[in-house]
């Protein structure tokens, strides 16, 4: 389990792991990970900040729950690792992609790519229990992701918010919409995507137009 946070998001997080709520969960999750079969592996746990630089934070892509499959989960939120079947909701953003942006359907569910050029893959629950979703919810991830998310919205510039899905559409109330970009639409799982909440939503393309705008270097999705 790590005890340091990744270079760079000292001044977004830090402060957490010096409360309360945070280190009774660390208790929680070093309990649950000694017990149980348990995802992302412990020294992936924090991976969406490992491998998206703050310095570089142009986007902030927000997931549920980990992966419950073996092997599936990385601590990228939607990513599995390379080789691993793509998961039914990563299919439908691929496949959003194809339409958006007429790009190939690419043959890797690792999105460490786009991580590496500023998308906050994040998770509002950052662990897992094998084969039980949600089983690590309401244990204090919510309170240190919430937080995240409150501290980019108020130290950043610009930042494209990308909220899939009602549970993700409830963090809108710790976003500054005047300072930041909310692209909020329809979960990517099949349920919702084929009820016609998913498909056509444009937001990769309305993210690189936004930060082209802003002056930034537009993601290569």
């Amino acid at each position: 389990m790590q005890d340091r946070m990744p270079s760079g998001w000292e001044k977004i997080i830090g402060k957490s792991q010096e409360q309360i709520y945070f280190k009774e969960l660390m208790g929680f999750i070093k309990r649950e990970y000694n017990q149980n079969a348990c995802y992302p592996e412990p020294n992936k746990i924090f991976s969406a900040f490992e491998c998206c630089s703050f310095s570089q934070l142009k986007v902030v892509l927000l997931g549920q729950d980990p992966y419950h499959g073996k092997g599936q989960a990385h601590g990228l939120s939607f990513s599995v690792p390379e080789g691993e079947k793509h998961p039914p909701s990563l299919v439908n953003i691929f496949n959003e992609i194809e339409a958006d942006l007429k790009l190939a359907y690419p043959e890797s569910g690792n999105l460490e790519r786009w991580a590496k050029q500023g998308v906050l893959l994040l998770n509002a629950t950052l662990t897992v229990r094998e084969g039980e979703a949600a089983s690590h919810q309401k244990q204090g991830w919510e309170i240190f992701t919430d937080e995240v998310i409150r501290q980019i919205s108020t130290e950043c510039e610009s930042i494209v918010f990308l909220l899939w899905g009602s549970f993700a559409k409830n963090k809108i109330k710790l976003i500054d919409g005047s300072k930041h970009l909310i692209l909020s639409t329809g979960h990517p799982s099949p349920l919702s995507a084929n009820r016609g909440y998913w498909f056509g939503n444009k937001h990769f393309s309305k993210c690189n137009e936004y930060l082209k705008i802003k002056g930034k270097k537009i993601i290569d999705w």
